[in-house]
C-alpha cells in the first residue's frame, strides 16, 4: 500500500536535500549520478551510470532500500548483494527515522553500500 500524500511529501524532502549534498561534481555526473525512488512503503537509492556496451544509454543501479514498517513505526535497512536480492542489514536492520538511515548510508561502515 503506497504512503498517504504527507508522508510523500516529507520523504521527498528529505530525500532531495539528501541527493543534492551527495551527488557527485557536475562535470562527473554523465560518468556517474545518485538518485532515489519511491516504490510503494520504500524509498531505493540508485547510482546512475552509462551501460558499459552502449555508453550512449544509463542506466539506475540500486544499491540501498529502506522500507517503512508502519505498524512498528520503523524504517527496515536492506542492501543489495551480487545476486541482486535484498539482504536485512545486520550491523543495523531497523532505524526510526528515514535520516538515520541515510546517515547509514553514508557511514558504510561495512562497505555492503558503496563498495
Amino acid at each position: 500500500m503506497p504512503m498517504d500524500i504527507l508522508t510523500t511529501v516529507d520523504i521527498i524532502e528529505i530525500m532531495e536535500n539528501y541527493i543534492e549534498k551527495v551527488r557527485p561534481p557536475e562535470n562527473i555526473r554523465k560518468q556517474l549520478d545518485l538518485s532515489y525512488r519511491i516504490e510503494d512503503q520504500s524509498v531505493i537509492l540508485t547510482e546512475i551510470r552509462p551501460i558499459w556496451n552502449n555508453p550512449s544509454e544509463s542506466a539506475e543501479y540500486s544499491y540501498a532500500k529502506a522500507t517503512f514498517i508502519k505498524s512498528k513505526n520503523v524504517w527496515k535497512i536492506f542492501w543489495l548483494r551480487a545476486n541482486l536480492k535484498w539482504y536485512s542489514y545486520e550491523p543495523m536492520p531497523e532505524v526510526s527515522t528515514l535520516k538515520e538511515f541515510l546517515e547509514i548510508i553514508d557511514e558504510d561502515d561495512y562497505h555492503c553500500f558503496k563498495g
